[in-house]
């Protein structure tokens, strides 16, 4: 049996409430005021509802995977309006192993916009100056000051792996040095540098990477 692959899952942050409105529209209502979505897609109503109450895979959303309303609801209404309320989402990476999820990233800012780079397997990377390890109650957490999200480290796996970050690693270097397939290494580290925590070696500080 080869090894679990990884799984991305998405929620709303904790203090947003997603109220239904009488002309068919939602009202989101989080630490920045209220999002509107008028007449929203059924599809789109029933992630948000799902969302509200935890994590949840997409394609678990609305009817069976090869159905067509499937395929309109996600590749055309899902992901365009959660990209368009990604300072309320977080976005969450775990395995398909049943032991809960890896981590959790967290907007902290109304304009944040979680976007996932490409990392090539010999890509080096490194922590962004700033970037500090807490201890809370629910675990580990990676934060920096001016960031627009904070990372929730939830399992050992991304820790050892934030753990080399101290010096410019590749994520093939990961997997190497790691019990974990390459694949998981190089997401984990694409999470994190989605997060604003990660720079390539050689890139300015303040450039996005």
């Amino acid at each position: 049996m080869g090894e679990p692959g990884t799984v991305h899952l998405w929620s709303l942050r904790e203090d947003v409430a997603v109220e239904r409105e009488g002309d068919g529209g939602l009202l989101l209502v989080g630490p920045w005021g209220g999002e509107r979505i008028g007449d929203a897609h059924p599809v789109l109503r029933e992630a948000l509802h799902r969302m509200e109450l935890g994590p949840v895979l997409l394609s678990n959303v609305g009817p069976a995977p090869d159905g067509p309303v499937y395929r309109a609801g996600v590749y055309l209404v899902l992901l365009p309006a959660l990209q368009r309320l990604s300072h309320l989402v977080v976005r969450t990476l775990g395995l398909a192993d049943l032991r809960g999820p890896l981590l959790s990233v967290l907007p902290l800012t109304r304009p944040a916009v979680f976007v996932l780079p490409r990392l090539g397997e010999t890509d080096q990377v490194r922590l962004r100056q700033g970037v500090t390890l807490l201890l809370e109650a629910k675990g580990f957490r990676l934060e920096r000051g001016g960031a627009e999200y904070r990372v929730q480290l939830h399992r050992p796996e991304p820790m050892w792996v934030v753990a080399m970050l101290a010096v410019p690693v590749t994520p093939e270097a990961v997997a190497r040095a790691l019990p974990l397939p390459l694949s998981v290494a190089r997401e984990i580290l694409e999470y994190l540098a989605a997060a604003g925590m990660l720079v390539r070696e050689g890139q300015a500080e303040e450039t996005p990477l």
